[in-house]
């Protein structure tokens, strides 16, 4: 199964999905998918500018858990006005990005990521 199958499969069951992306630590998208409408603003002219914007937070919030001794980030979530982002680690040097509508579904979206971790980490 290719990236783009199995990220466009997360996209059209979480509900309410607008796109994801398989991104690479260093900010360069592996895969992208866009299905939704996107909100207006930066995400209009490319879609990975999410996962490389919120790629240095996860950087800081790694950080942060390493001074804690809390363990490895397994996910992050940032619920917004106008959207919902869901992080996810595949390895140390890419990560899971995907992007709801504010009224989609967290969970499922949440669910579906968890679900098809290994079948991407297969791939890579």
């Amino acid at each position: 199964m290719s990236f783009r199958s199995i990220l466009t499969e997360i996209v059209q069951e979480c509900g309410g999905g607008i796109g994801a992306v398989l991104m690479g630590a260093d900010g360069i998208p592996i895969e992208e998918v866009v299905l939704g409408p996107v909100p207006d603003g930066a995400l209009q002219d490319d879609f990975g500018t999410a996962g490389v914007e919120f790629g240095r937070i996860l950087d800081e919030i790694r950080k942060a858990s390493d001074s804690l001794e809390g363990g490895a980030v397994e996910e992050t979530v940032v619920c917004l006005s106008q959207m919902s982002l869901v992080f996810r680690p595949v390895d140390e040097e890419t990560f899971l990005a995907l992007v709801v509508t504010p009224d989609g579904n967290l969970g499922k979206a949440r669910y579906l990521l968890r679900r098809h971790l290994l079948a991407i980490r297969q791939e890579l």
